[in-house]
């Protein structure tokens, strides 16, 4: 499978798997969460979205 170089810079290729994430209108937060089994794992107190997790409707 090719990489994007340079190797070994720290970052991610490819998305993030086994997790999702929803918007939280009440507290303006975004909660990331296990598919598996469903429960919450971590919020974001900035408002913005986690990189590369993504999104339930």
């Amino acid at each position: 499978m090719a990489t994007n170089p340079p190797a070994g810079d720290g970052h991610r290729n490819g998305p993030v798997k086994g997790r999702s994430q929803v918007y939280n209108p009440k507290t303006e937060t975004w909660t990331k969460r296990d598919t598996s089994t469903g429960r919450f794992m971590d919020g974001k107190k900035d408002g913005s979205p986690f990189k590369g997790v993504r999104k339930e409707r």
